[in-house]
């Protein structure tokens, strides 16, 4: 049997069912994998860092979208949270909160990028965004403030550089359109049946099954 690639793989949407929990099928797979696994996330660090230790694999993430990204110890900065704490106080000064609640976890240990509930008015925040040099990303789960040339796909070569391995080696599996640069720099990609159209666009193959189920049959493929 050939051995596995390095895997970068999404979460929410790719590793989770449709309620946004965790598929526990997913879990063992990952922890078999003879390879790197890198969790590409638009989420805060903490959280793939999180399911890194609960799987039982080593800590190698991409989070917020490629604002920054940890491996071997290092962490690693692609974005600028000081524009987009710019921007929260001027989308909040024209009367909108950024949606999360006065606790807002989703923010609360973002480093380099803002994520506003989809439900909070797109034009404006775009146009505050653009006045701060960065623009609005929306990878169904929310909208993402972000600096220009940061994503997924730009973090993840220089993850590669201190695994030892090249980026054009991995496997990348995923969902949204945050996921259409990992798709272009990796040397094979798969979206998920969920995946909106411009991840299955991008992406080398589309895999009949949604969410986990998604990624157990691009693993089929991967492995084939």
């Amino acid at each position: 049997m050939a051995e596995d690639p390095p895997l970068a793989v999404d979460i929410d949407g790719t590793l989770s069912r449709e309620d946004r929990s965790i598929d526990s099928r997913v879990m063992d797979v990952l922890r078999g994998w003879d390879a790197p696994v890198v969790i590409a996330t638009g989420k805060a660090l903490p959280y793939p860092v999180a399911l890194c230790q609960f799987v039982g694999v080593e800590e190698c993430v991409v989070a917020e979208n490629g604002g920054v990204a940890y491996v071997d110890d290092e962490l690693l900065y692609f974005g600028d949270r000081r524009a987009a704490d710019q921007v929260a106080e001027a989308f909040e000064a024209e009367g909108y909160d950024l949606g999360w609640g006065d606790a807002d976890l989703t923010n609360r240990w973002r480093e380099t990028e803002l994520a506003v509930r989809r439900d909070r008015p797109l034009d404006v925040l775009s146009e505050i965004a653009e006045r701060h040099g960065l623009h609005v990303v929306d990878t169904g789960f929310a909208y993402h403030v972000k600096s220009e040339g940061m994503s997924k796909g730009d973090a993840l070569p220089a993850v590669a550089e201190r695994l030892g391995v090249d980026v054009a080696d991995f496997a990348a599996v995923g969902d949204s359109p945050n996921d259409v640069e990992l798709f272009e720099v990796a040397g094979e990609s798969y979206a998920v049946a969920n995946a909106e159209d411009i991840a299955k666009r991008t992406a080398d193959e589309v895999v009949d099954g949604s969410y986990g189920d998604g990624f157990l049959d691009a693993v089929d493929r991967i492995r084939s």
